[in-house]
């Protein structure tokens, strides 16, 4: 019989998610692993697979715990003009709070491995489609309800929102100081949140010319 596992696998996979999201890929060794997780390396292996198919976990595990859940929880919670603006300050309020400057393991993926990994990259391509559909389907809701007053097109919108969202992570990756990261979060929320009219101006009513004295 196959003798019982003495660890918890989410738990050992919740730490390699935090060693590989900290150092990246190619910078993070099989024993680096073993240590954060608190496995020998054939327990490792046995339970996980090799080095890569412990970071597809990981990285699965990163999305389904993360922004899936909240995304999920937005848009079935929030109007859809409020579901777009939690989740964009949400990535803003993570971006300037991020001392070790990790970033998001989605976007750190995406430049670390996309061009040398088909599985990874097939991941990413169905990750960012679903979240520029999150958009398109909240766009084109909140258009139609009347909450959201743009021109632009929600498919358009859509990947203008996602272009500007993956370049907030990109920036929170090379720890740009707050003040950057909450000046490019503000254009995007300008696009849902425009300005409100100001009150006009009550004017005074003319006063009858007097001829001078």
């Amino acid at each position: 019989m196959p003798r019982p596992r003495s660890f918890d696998d989410a738990q050992a996979l919740e730490a390699a998610m935090h060693c590989f999201w900290r150092r990246g890929y190619q910078a993070t060794s099989v024993r680096e692993l073993g240590t954060c997780m608190g496995l020998t390396g054939p327990s490792l292996y046995n339970a996980f697979g090799d080095k890569q198919q412990l970071y597809q976990q990981a990285l699965s595990h990163y999305l389904d715990t993360g922004v899936r859940r909240r995304l999920a929880q937005w848009e079935a919670q929030l109007a859809p003009q409020a579901a777009m603006v939690a989740f964009i300050e949400d990535l803003a309020q993570r971006a300037t709070h991020d001392p070790e400057g990790r970033g998001c393991m989605l976007v750190n993926t995406a430049l670390e491995l996309s061009a040398h990994d088909d599985a990874l990259r097939q991941l990413l391509q169905a990750e960012f489609a679903s979240i520029a559909g999150f958009f398109e389907r909240c766009a084109g809701a909140a258009q139609r309800n009347g909450t959201l007053a743009t021109t632009l097109p929600a498919p358009d919108l859509a990947r203008l929102l996602l272009a500007g969202v993956l370049g907030l992570r990109v920036l929170a990756r090379s720890r740009a100081e707050p003040e950057q990261l909450e000046a490019t979060a503000r254009p995007l929320l300008a696009l849902l949140c425009p300005p409100t009219t100001p009150a006009r101006r009550t004017r005074r009513p003319a006063q009858p010319h007097r001829k001078p004295r």
